[in-house]
């Protein structure tokens, strides 16, 4: 019997559940793919910065699905070492693998793994881990096997440092000792593909391998199958709304005029492009701010949102933010933890402004708090305290105050691509992108407002 073709991808997915394979040959239209189109970018920018850690002299192999031809390709390269090999291509009694960086010695070679995570995973060490099966039992000498990685404690300067972005863990013992892991395993999933043919689907329970390390392609597709579609007590036809008026009323009573009603949006890049950033830094690059000066004033409104090609973008918002939180009113967001963080990164970044960060974090008030907390809860919220499923049950069939009806942006995922991709657009595309933002922040910042009326509508009854 023949093996199957196995990657090391799929390797990887079945250390986490045999099933997988099965579904991913058998039923590939039931995946529903989670990871975002953001994430794949972050790896592939990873990928091809991390290729120059040995110098900018590396050979390529060029992707292909012609895997005989890339296998080819990379057997001749082996035999004009030494030299390095970025993509390098093996089969192993079809275990197949592409080699991230391979350093070609006269006496062995040595595998490193390329991460865009600022940790090495047990699962990064299962895929380093079969590179060395397939290479091992080519007859290569394996000298060393490495995880590249992130490191997020690096902050850039002028000029990008790869020896400062990257940490390199050595992974050679624990990869020796799993070789009869592997084996095993690789028998196990061939025996388990031969066992269960297109007509003869496996019944695998589901348990926390859907979800560990990675929330499963097919999660749904099998819990559907098993009838188990997951619930909440909000669910329930007889559950009962909760409105703790006095747990209200104390929020109410610690607010200090003028209200500042604000929210940010930022984003992520694991290589750091601005001067005195880290990786996966959240940057932020926009915010809404609704302001109410006392209890009957009219609502202001206020925002920032950078320009594509501004290169000193934080601090600019930065000092926006000064400008417009002029007094010490209290300073309203939704999930304290998020702007605070933030503030507390602009003040390091920029000690001048730092005093000034400080002095907002200390009038921030949370009103996300009662609804974490189920002070406040209804059927309509279905469990969940997120701004998204609040809002609208709080105020049902009001299309102004409805995310779906907005255009282009309608979540944070969305906001956080449209302006990574603004400076590729042309000017009438990034017009009509710049709208779209500023309309979804601003959104965000009036749900708090309205979260207010509420507040004040609910303990006045």
């Amino acid at each position: 019997m023949n093996n199957i073709f196995l990657s090391k991808s799929s390797y990887c997915k079945c250390v986490q559940c045999n099933k997988i394979l099965w579904l991913k040959n058998y039923k590939p239209e039931e995946a529903i793919q989670k990871a975002s189109d953001t994430l794949f970018e972050n790896g592939r920018k990873v990928g091809i910065l991390a290729q120059d850690i040995f110098g900018e002299k590396h050979e390529d192999i060029e992707y292909s699905k012609n895997y005989t031809a890339m296998v080819e390709k990379t057997r001749k390269l082996l035999e004009n070492k030494p030299n390095i090999i970025t993509e390098a291509t093996f089969n192993y009694d079809n275990n197949f693998c592409m080699v991230d960086i391979l350093k070609n010695d006269e006496d062995g070679v040595e595998i490193y793994e390329v991460k865009s995570s600022t940790k090495v995973s047990d699962i990064y060490l299962d895929d380093a881990s079969f590179q060395y099966f397939v290479l091992s039992n080519l007859g290569l000498n394996v000298k060393k096997v490495s995880i590249v990685y992130i490191n997020n404690k690096y902050v850039r300067g002028k000029e990008l440092e790869l020896d400062k972005l990257f940490n390199v863990k050595d992974i050679t013992d624990i990869a020796r000792k799993k070789q009869d892991e592997i084996r095993n395993k690789v028998d196990e999933i061939n025996s388990f593909m031969a066992r269960h043919d297109k007509d003869n689907q496996p019944d695998t329970p589901m348990g926390n391998q859907c979800l560990n390390p990675y929330k499963c392609d097919f999660w749904e597709y099998c819990n559907k199958m098993e009838n188990n579609t997951l619930s909440t007590d909000d669910d329930e036809p007889d559950f009962s709304p909760i409105i703790n008026k006095e747990a209200i009323k104390q929020i109410l009573d610690s607010l200090k005029y003028p209200l500042y009603f604000i929210d940010y949006e930022t984003y992520t890049t694991p290589i750091p492009e601005i001067e005195g950033t880290r990786p996966y830094q959240q940057l932020p690059f926009q915010y809404s701010l609704h302001i109410k000066k006392d209890r009957e004033a009219p609502i202001e409104h206020k925002e920032f949102l950078a320009e594509c090609d501004d290169n000193n973008f934080i601090r600019h918002f930065a000092e926006s933010l000064v400008k417009n939180l002029p007094e010490d009113g209290s300073v309203i967001v939704y999930n304290k933890s998020f702007e605070s963080a933030r503030n507390k990164e602009l003040g390091e970044m920029y000690p001048d402004l730092k005093e000034e960060m400080e002095r907002i974090n200390n009038n921030i008030v949370d009103f996300m708090v009662p609804f974490q907390k189920r002070q406040y809860c209804t059927k309509q919220m279905k469990g969940s305290y997120s701004l998204k499923n609040v809002l609208p049950a709080l105020y049902p069939d009001d299309p102004e105050l409805d995310y779906t009806k907005l255009s282009g942006v309608h979540d944070g995922e969305e906001a956080r691509k449209a302006f990574t991709e603004l400076k590729e657009e042309s000017q009438e595309k990034q017009e009509k992108t710049r709208e779209d933002l500023l309309k979804y922040c601003h959104l965000d910042s009036l749900a708090m407002v309205k979260i207010y009326e509420k507040f004040r509508e609910t303990i006045e009854e």
